[in-house]
């Protein structure tokens, strides 16, 4: 019996539209902490802001889970990036015309982030049946698709900056709610309505919260999951410390603003590109653990160091490179663990619940780092940060749950240690 043709479409609308939807949240990322220093001069008020933009991605990947269980994923993804075009629209045509106050452009950042991470979720929890439709392995397949990742930081960043430099910060936000269109779009076309793991659940008993907490539960009852939540809350926390006000604030009143904004992250993002598709090639060879601490540490800490110490420019992108390169085997390593220890018919909800769990101190991050920095200064908020983000990512070295970091034999719907809770 000859083996069923190989179809691309599923995967190349997964990579591509979550692609083009990274990218549009790089513009943000770049042109809305700058467009607020540029209107408050406060980093507290660019602070408050972060804080804003992350709190959504928490509540949204913490409760959107089980909805976009329910209602497909595919369509999830499409509606997230629909959303995201209308809300971040918004904020410079209401600029343009009756007026945009604090408060409602704070409302309409944290409403524009609230389906983000549900969708990317809904994209995420699609790609095991993507890369069987087109007979790639799931480790290249997941290179593949947090090289995605990576490349929108690589393209989006660096443009972004330049697009602030020259237009300014609210022309770019129109530009963002476009790219959003596009993924939307992307993914309609290219995905195909039924694709979805077996046994989903919207084929489940029981309403929303009790699918919500039987992910909770599975959760909790798993040690190496919650032993990377935990790990992952404390770096973020320190990551939106630097995204969200210490990056900006160095690259303002250092660097010359935005242009050297968009050069650092793009430096980070294409490091990480290389290192995510060199990891796609080679990962599988490598020891886990010890892979996962070597490039979390080298990913950490060097960055915060580095702008602590403001070398010239190319110093610092030479910096945060060799950062981005090693930081691109992080998220391939976690998500092979995801796609290995949770049932495929509870894939969305546990990666809801693991990511709002990860990213729950990310607004706590952005809103410290802008009060740190105005009363402990730049230089020893970043020196403090960078140092204390190394002595965290050394914990897997203890041992505890990290020991079964190691590859499976069995997949995760045959292990009794896993079988789906509620």
């Amino acid at each position: 019996m000859s083996a069923p043709p190989r179809r691309w479409g599923p995967l190349l609308g997964l990579l591509v539209g979550h692609t083009v939807s990274l990218t549009g949240n790089m513009l943000t990322f770049i042109a809305l902490p700058l467009y607020v220093l540029a209107e408050t001069g406060s980093p507290a008020a660019t602070g408050l802001t972060g804080a804003f933009a992350a709190a959504p991605v928490v509540l949204g990947g913490a409760l959107g889970g089980v909805l976009v269980d329910r209602i497909g994923y595919r369509r999830a993804s499409v509606l997230a990036d629909l959303v995201s075009c209308a809300t971040v629209a918004a904020i410079p045509l209401l600029d343009a015309t009756v007026g945009l106050p604090f408060w409602a452009l704070l409302a309409l950042v944290f409403a524009s982030g609230l389906l983000d991470t549900p969708g990317q979720t809904a994209r995420t929890s699609l790609l095991p049946e993507a890369a069987t439709a087109a007979r790639v392995p799931i480790e290249r397949a997941i290179g593949w698709f947090e090289a995605t990742e990576r490349g929108s930081r690589l393209l989006g960043a660096p443009v972004a900056g330049l697009l602030v430099a020259t237009l300014g910060a609210l022309p770019v936000l129109a530009v963002d709610a476009a790219t959003f269109a596009v993924s939307a779009l992307v993914v309609a076309l290219l995905v195909p309505r039924g694709m979805r793991p077996a046994g989903s659940a919207q084929e489940e008993p029981g309403g929303y919260w009790h699918n919500f907490a039987a992910g909770v539960r599975f959760l909790a009852r798993e040690p190496l999951l919650r032993a990377v939540v935990l790990l992952v809350l404390v770096t973020n926390c320190f990551d939106a410390t630097k995204s969200s006000v210490l990056l900006p604030l160095v690259a303002a009143r250092e660097l010359g603003g935005a242009t050297a904004f968009g050069l650092l992250v793009g430096a980070m993002g294409g490091g990480a590109l290389a290192g995510s598709l060199l990891f796609s090639a080679v990962g599988h060879r490598l020891p886990r653990r010890a892979t996962f601490v070597t490039t979390f540490a080298i990913a950490g800490g060097p960055p915060f160091w580095a702008l602590a110490a403001a070398p010239p420019l190319p110093v610092m992108l030479a910096v945060f490179t060799v950062s981005g390169l090693a930081a691109g085997a992080i998220n391939p390593l976690i998500n092979a663990v995801k796609l290995e220890r949770v049932p495929a018919h509870m894939r969305a909800r546990v990666y809801g619940v693991v990511g709002a769990g990860a990213w729950a101190a990310m607004p706590l991050g952005a809103l410290g780092g802008g009060l740190a920095a105005d009363r402990f200064g730049l230089t020893a908020t970043l020196l403090t940060v960078g140092t204390a983000y190394v002595l965290v990512v050394l914990v897997p070295l203890l041992g505890g749950p990290w020991r079964r970091m190691g590859r499976p034999a069995t997949a995760p719907e045959k292990r009794p240690d896993l079988a789906p809770a509620g």
